[in-house]
């Protein structure tokens, strides 16, 4: 799949992430939205009033997606609610949702608009699409225009520096144990500081891939395991804690293994969208405080 791209000349409409066009649509558009980080979004946009659906995991901003109708999870659309919710326009992505719900909505959604991101500069294409795309309420189009400013400032800022490069395994998942192929949103993220991810495995294309091929278990025994310098443990979608470290350090230990092992903020490595600048920033912060390996 290809990222979304950006203006079309003229302000014509939008391109989503499989090349389909969408003229602009203006404060009539009702929008669902089944994926976290596209509903921040929104909302930052000042579209918040037009959000008519959501998912469970739609949680930011807290105080207003509370009073959002729930649709269910990402991967477990209730369909018969969000139909009864008439949309014009559910937005999706290719790792969060399935191809089957996709299909599903083409049945009842007159637009179905397909995001992927797959890197953090992908970003300011995101912010063009959805600004093109609901570019007919004032003030959206300046908005998107300044987080895609700040975005850029931060990636500049990133590019600038030189970061020592560590390998690093990001845990997701417990029991299995489970971690992120390389070429995720997520390990992208993290190579954007110079953390370069373990194992060395690509899971390919979303939608069209396996869930356990793009997010990989692993084994503790496995001989790239000598080679990590940093574990990271995600907030989520797992909720690690800071026992979780303790037991990862004993784990590792018991092997010969010491790396430095931390917890990290989930939403730093895969929320994409409005808050892509800030949380770069903080992932920025992080690992010029991390000494390398």
């Amino acid at each position: 799949m290809q990222a979304a791209r950006t203006s079309l000349p003229g302000n014509r409409g939008a391109i989503d992430a499989l090349g389909q066009r969408f003229a602009p649509a203006g404060a009539e558009a009702r929008i669902a939205s089944l994926v976290p980080s596209l509903t921040e979004t929104l909302f930052d946009l000042g579209l918040g009033a037009q959000v008519v659906a959501r998912t469970g995991f739609c949680v930011h901003p807290a105080k207003a997606v509370h009073a959002i109708p729930k649709v269910g999870g990402t991967k477990d659309v209730n369909l018969a609610r969000l139909r009864a919710l008439a949309p014009s326009h559910v937005l999706v992505n290719v790792d969060e949702n399935t191809r089957e719900t996709v299909v599903a909505l083409r049945n009842f959604v007159p637009q179905v608009v397909v995001t992927h991101p797959q890197a953090p500069a992908d970003n300011l294409a995101l912010l063009a699409l959805l600004g093109d795309l609901f570019g007919g309420v004032p003030e959206v189009h300046a908005r998107a225009q300044g987080l895609a400013a700040a975005l850029r400032a931060q990636l500049a800022a990133q590019a600038a520096r030189s970061w020592p490069a560590r390998r690093v395994l990001y845990l997701i998942w417990r029991e299995p144990w489970m971690t992120v192929a390389r070429d995720t949103y997520i390990a992208r993220t993290l190579g954007s500081v110079g953390w370069i991810t373990l194992p060395e495995v690509v899971g390919g294309d979303g939608m069209a891939t396996p869930g356990a091929a793009r997010y990989p278990e692993f084994d503790w025994d496995a001989p790239w395991m000598h080679e990590v310098g940093l574990v990271l443990l995600s907030t989520e979608p797992y909720r690690f804690r800071t026992h979780h470290v303790d037991a990862v350090r004993d784990r590792l230990l018991a092997r010969g293994l010491s790396p430095d092992v931390r917890l990290i903020d989930g939403e730093w490595c895969s929320w994409y969208g409005s808050r892509a600048a800030s949380r770069l920033q903080q992932l920025a912060a992080l690992a010029a405080s991390v000494s390398p390996a």
